[in-house]
């Protein structure tokens, strides 16, 4: 069997997402086009994917549940929750998803609950630098008590905002999955 890149973080989104049943019917829905488009791109883990690749992110809540960390990405223009391209030695998209959320807010030991929290597709024009999709998996984390985080160069702006507060330029799907 030739080896396709990321095998290990697709087969683990494979496992996880054959797994899941979300009680949204649209969430269901987006299971299903999630494995159909696993089941035809060996390559779909990987961000050299171009009509569309997995990403993995993590809505990061204060360790008490009471405030949501968010971040101002540069390309959206608009405050995300943390995430982003699975890498190869990623175990998986859990993996993946504490990876980026620990590289992006500068905040060690953070946990993240490793069953899928909510699925979402949207175009953008990421790294690839051509107009794509991401099909973003996004896992629950939480961070320690007194966590205090650190810009990086991979936002704008990063800040804890009250859970029912969410800035008004926050991802439209982000009002939702946060609630």
């Amino acid at each position: 069997m030739i080896a396709t890149p990321n095998a290990a973080v697709h087969a683990d989104a494979v496992r996880l997402l054959s797994g899941w049943a979300p009680g949204d019917p649209g969430q269901q829905a987006l299971r299903q086009a999630f494995l159909g488009f696993l089941a035809a791109r060996p390559d779909a883990c990987a961000r050299s994917c171009a009509p569309g690749h997995l990403t993995a992110s993590a809505v990061v809540l204060s360790h008490d549940g009471r405030r949501v960390l968010l971040t101002l990405h540069p390309r959206v223009g608009r405050w995300v929750q943390l995430g982003g391209h699975c890498e190869d030695g990623d175990a998986g998209l859990a993996e993946a998803a504490l990876r980026e959320a620990t590289e992006e807010s500068g905040i060690e030991d953070l946990e993240i609950d490793p069953q899928s929290l909510h699925l979402d597709v949207h175009p953008i024009t990421c790294s690839l630098g051509v107009p794509t999709r991401h099909f973003d998996v996004r896992f629950l984390g939480y961070a320690p008590p007194g966590a205090v985080p650190v810009r990086t160069s991979e936002s704008v702006d990063l800040a804890w905002w009250p859970i029912d507060e969410a800035p008004p330029d926050v991802a439209p799907a982000l009002h939702t999955l946060v609630r």
